[in-house]
């Protein structure tokens, strides 16, 4: 069963909550389209150590959260990818996470079998 999708500046708002009610620092770094840009979040783990969320659609037609590197790379490899995003996707939003053990406070969906 697929599930009603929230505006993205809703979700936006209520997921920095989140954060910040667990003692994250987490900020709106790029701003999108309110109503359906595409979500990225950029977790901070270290100095040069970054994880990078992007929501996708599931086989359902469900948002689920897919680590795109399958861990932390370098900062210089998010960047690329997320300037990458943008020109395919202007409307999208970036948010960034820090703090709390690198938590992204999401359901990050299993990797696919090779």
């Amino acid at each position: 069963m697929r599930q009603a999708r929230l505006k993205s500046e809703l979700w936006i708002q209520a997921h920095i909550r989140r954060c910040q009610s667990a003692g994250a620092f987490c900020v709106v770094a790029r701003r999108g389209d309110a109503d359906a840009g595409a979500i990225a979040v950029r977790i901070y783990l270290a100095r040069d150590e970054i994880r990078l969320l992007m929501q996708s659609m599931d086989f359902e037609g469900n948002a689920v959260w897919r680590d795109v590197f399958g861990g932390p790379v370098a900062q210089s490899r998010v960047d690329e990818r997320l300037e990458k995003e943008a020109r395919y996707d202007p409307d999208m939003w970036v948010i960034e996470i820090e703090g709390c053990d690198g938590a992204a406070y999401l359901e990050i969906a299993p990797e696919d079998p090779d």
